[in-house]
């Protein structure tokens, strides 16, 4: 038997003590009481509710346990940053990540931003009149609501979508975006943050926020910095930003928000959590010291987000707030068919692949996506191999030719480029003069054409696509899927993004408390690391 030090003494009240392993499962739950750590005499640690923590150790006679710890209630709403909830108007430091193409749906934002989290709209992909009516639906019903934002992604390839992009979210007020898929900054994004800034009593107040996507450390810098002064220059020449704007922009980081993006669904550099997280934490604190800020940069976690477990381990390393984006695309509020949902909750943790991205398909680009139920994977690579391998369509054998016809794409190569060419002619003619003038860029476009495509049949369903259906998945869809198993978040139905979110928050906030109890000396059983769904509030 061993005394442990303690810090006073506590005295029972209508509640006894626990040390029996059911009486401590029950006190883990119990998150948004105080709770006391008290020793028996005969040496164990338990939990007590209740009563009073006292400086002495008997009260009239009657005696009492030493008290080693007193721990407050635990909030899911406190697991992050308070700063981050309250820059954002958030009530829970819990983001729905942008998954594109529309799969984050306006009907997921407006449901996250009335539960009292952020959402994003996944832009990404979608012709402006696409996004255009997305952002006029979102402002029109959340009105000046701050927890609601649109996707930005680089478009390396069309930058004039990308800055017709950044001139709908000034006009319409879209306040936060989500970039996505920068390797470093350019005009865009500067624009976007830069607009609107101002000094009130010598502080500098932001009128635009942006949530830098990253997963690299040298990606990260670029963001944590203040803009480059050649950009800031530019975009005064051109009259898109004011000599104070400029000014002010050349004195704060870019972006004050980072989504740290490990494992995930979609581009993913497949880092580890563990091991991103904490470089990234140490870069961010170099450039604080480097640059004198003042101001916080807040540091988010994404990516294999898809239990309480993940999500209590993300907040455990320092995380302000988390994102989840699989888990959502598997609910009723996503754009995914209802098809490509049921997929999702067969996958498991090893049921995802690398295949080309199509975006930035000549750059060797990869996203994750599902393997389960889908060829598109395997296909996918094929047609990277074949433009890897040859100089033009016409270069391909012909043997070659007639499997990627029949195999792959499902169609011939002239009917391909024929669709191709009509897609190009509306959205931007000059691919189709550069194709003309440079074969490998045909082969490329028309090979885009079916990544492209693959991820517009999942979302329409196209019953005879179903092995070609691409779905951005990570192995948090997996982990999410074995977690719910059995309970009322196991069918498609019962998946809602909300539910989902107040769950994962829920439970991080139990194994927090959990393992709390546990590094005070407490005998916690496992299965109080074990939480399960249930329907919330």
């Amino acid at each position: 038997m061993s005394t442990l030090s303690s810090v006073g003494a506590w005295t029972q009240g209508p509640t006894p003590p626990s040390f029996a392993a059911s009486e401590l499962l029950d006190c883990v739950q119990r998150i948004r009481e105080p709770i006391h750590i008290v020793q028996h005499p005969d040496g164990r640690v338990g939990v007590a509710r209740a009563g009073r923590a006292i400086p002495n150790e008997m009260v009239n006679g009657t005696p009492t346990l030493p008290l080693l710890a007193t721990l407050p209630a635990l909030y899911p709403e406190w697991l992050g940053d308070r700063g981050f909830c309250e820059a954002h108007g958030v009530r829970f430091p819990y983001v729905q990540g942008a998954m594109a193409n529309g799969i984050a749906t306006t009907r997921m934002v407006i449901a996250m931003c009335n539960a009292g989290m952020l959402g994003f709209f996944g832009a990404a992909g979608l012709p402006l009149h696409r996004i255009e009516a997305a952002v006029d639906e979102l402002v029109s019903t959340l009105g000046d609501k701050p927890n609601w934002g649109c996707n930005l992604i680089h478009a390396p390839q069309e930058p004039d979508l990308e800055q017709a992009t950044v001139d709908l979210y000034l006009s319409r007020g879209v306040r936060r975006i989500s970039a996505a898929a920068y390797m470093k900054l350019n005009p865009m994004v500067v624009q976007y943050a830069a607009t609107g800034l101002r000094e009130v009593n010598g502080q500098i107040v932001r009128k635009n926020f942006v949530f830098a996507k990253i997963s690299r450390p040298e990606v990260a810098g670029h963001f944590m910095r203040p803009a480059p002064a050649d950009i800031l220059d530019k975009l005064v020449q051109q009259g898109r930003l004011t000599a104070d704007e400029a000014r002010l922009a050349s004195q704060i980081p870019v972006a004050e928000d980072y989504t740290v993006e490990s494992d995930s669904g979609g581009h993913t550099d497949n880092r580890p959590l563990g091991s991103l997280f904490p470089r990234i934490v140490e870069l961010r604190d170099q450039v604080v010291r480097e640059q004198g800020y003042s101001r916080p940069i807040r540091l988010g976690a994404a990516g294999g987000l898809g239990t309480p477990t993940s999500v209590a381990s993300a907040f455990a390393l320092g995380a302000a707030y988390v994102l989840t984006g699989s888990v959502n695309q598997g609910c009723v509020e996503s754009g995914l068919s209802p098809a490509g949902r049921e997929m999702l909750t067969h996958a498991d943790i090893a049921d995802v692949g690398m295949a080309p991205a199509a975006d930035m398909f000549e750059l060797g680009v990869e996203v994750q996506v599902l393997k389960r139920g889908t060829m598109f994977g395997n296909r996918g690579k094929r047609l990277y191999d074949a433009y890897h391998a040859y100089a033009s369509l016409d270069a391909i054998p012909a043997n070659e030719r007639t499997r990627l016809e029949k195999q792959v794409l499902g169609a011939t190569f002239d009917e391909v480029w024929a669709n191709t060419a009509s897609f190009w002619k509306d959205r931007d003619p000059r691919e189709l003069d550069k194709a003309n003038r440079d074969p490998k860029h045909k082969m490329a476009l028309c090979f885009r054409w079916y990544l492209g495509l693959s991820s517009r049949w999942a979302i329409a369903g196209e019953p005879s696509r179903r092995l070609d259906y691409q779905i951005w998945c990570g192995p948090a869809m997996g982990a999410f899927n074995a977690w719910a198993k059995g309970s009322f978040l196991e069918p498609v139905e019962g998946r809602t993004c909300v539910q989902v979110a107040l769950n994962l928050l829920e439970g991080a906030a139990v194994l927090t408390r959990a393992q709390q109890l546990r590094v005070y000396g407490v005998a916690v059983p496992a299965a109080a690391f074990a939480f399960r769904p249930r329907p919330l509030s």
